[in-house]
């Protein structure tokens, strides 16, 4: 039987849209030291900032609802420059309560471009998803990676107050993706193999697969969280300046980038759960000697703990993608809230106990429980062939 074609052009524009959107996305975590200085941000604070940008993701299985039926290209387009226009206002902010609204309208478009961005991606990737989401991936991690040099040195250039200066630059690359995306089709193959007609059949269908999918992102997000959004906060508070800390999470998003690009191509020649197991088993054990070691020894650990802690990223959602469900996009969607929703619950509570008993006393505590998503991420491949 022949493979379905892998369309490069039509995944590499895909992976632009995520390539412009993250990188407006990740200039809160880098901004963070200087909002906290100026605006007398508590660690509580933030954790709640990061959560306000995440709720919106709990509405993700009714987006995916939404986008099994729409033309879901146009979320695609557009839901960039609406995350870039917030992003860029979030330095002129003049009080909590505002910085609080551009995050949870961040939050919002965030979910509309996430929940339908890795079904198209699915759709134009053949038979080699796994490739597909590499590249989708390898487009977030690279915007992680080029955001906080674009806001850090738009500080410098501007000043912080004027950091509303970059909306111009995602206006024009968000007309550039309207022209490379609007004869992208998605929603109508979507439709044509639409057959399940309640919501609680693919519920009950997959419902062990989610379970230990949440299993799995409940503990590995507790690292990702501590690492993505208090990285900086967490360098600095041990004694480095605003621009190493922001350089830190530059290289620790580059080496995520790398590990990304790989992984998911990987587990197309190797398979999911080899994959996955092995990004599970070194993660934690890399974040344990960052932790404890020395200045000297945190750069290229950080290196090594970006390759390895965001390589599961491409694997999970092909996976979610192969389950072979007729609501693609609703099942993505259901993947994205777990994901979110633990996300927040590990940002809230590592600032809570940051404020309680220090950052360096939260990431000690980290270092030993994500240990405990290693048995998921072998249980996982139990229920993940079904269809």
């Amino acid at each position: 039987m022949k493979k379905e074609k892998f369309k490069t052009s039509g995944v590499l524009a895909i992976s632009g849209a995520h390539l412009l959107h993250d990188t407006y996305s990740a200039f809160l975590a880098p901004l963070l030291p200087l909002l906290i200085e100026r605006l007398g941000l508590s660690f509580t604070i933030v954790g709640i900032l990061n959560v306000a940008n995440r709720v919106p993701m709990l509405l993700n299985p009714f987006i995916g609802l939404l986008a099994d039926r729409i033309q879901m290209r146009y979320l695609v387009i557009f839901t960039p420059f609406i995350t870039a226009v917030c992003a860029s206002l979030l330095g002129a902010a003049p009080n909590v309560t505002l910085l609080i609204v551009l995050v949870f309208v961040m939050g919002i478009s965030a979910a509309l471009f996430h929940v339908p961005s890795p079904v198209m991606v699915r759709r134009v990737s053949g038979a080699y998803v796994g490739r597909g989401m590499s590249f989708y991936m390898f487009g977030g991690e690279v915007a992680r990676t080029i955001g906080p040099m674009v806001i850090l040195g738009a500080v410098s250039l501007w000043g912080l107050s004027n950091t509303w200066m970059l909306i111009p630059v995602s206006a024009f690359f968000t007309l550039f993706l309207y022209f490379l995306l609007r004869d992208i089709r998605i929603s109508a193959a979507v439709q044509r193999s639409y057959q399940e007609p309640h919501v609680g059949i693919t519920l009950r269908r997959y419902l062990p697969f989610l379970a230990m999918l949440g299993g799995f992102l409940a503990f590995s997000a507790l690292l990702k969280s501590a690492v993505t959004a208090f990285l900086p906060t967490y360098l600095t508070d041990q004694g480095a300046t605003v621009w190493y800390g922001g350089f830190a999470l530059v290289a620790l998003e580059a080496a995520g980038a790398a590990g990304t690009l790989l992984a998911g191509t990987l587990s197309d020649r190797i398979g999911r759960k080899t994959t996955l197991v092995t990004a599970t088993v070194v993660t934690p054990v890399v974040f344990w000697f960052f932790v404890h070691a020395s200045a000297a020894w945190q750069f290229p650990l950080l290196i090594l703990l970006g390759f390895f802690l965001f390589a599961s990223g491409p694997v999970v959602l092909a996976m979610v993608q192969d389950l072979g469900s007729d609501r693609p996009a609703f099942l993505n969607g259901i993947y994205m809230t777990i994901s979110f929703f633990f996300g927040s619950l590990a940002v809230l509570l590592i600032g809570f106990f940051g404020d309680l008993s220090g950052l360096q006393w939260s990431y000690n505590l980290v270092s030993y429980l994500a240990f405990l998503a290693i048995p998921f991420s072998v249980l996982i491949f139990k229920y993940s062939e079904q269809k």
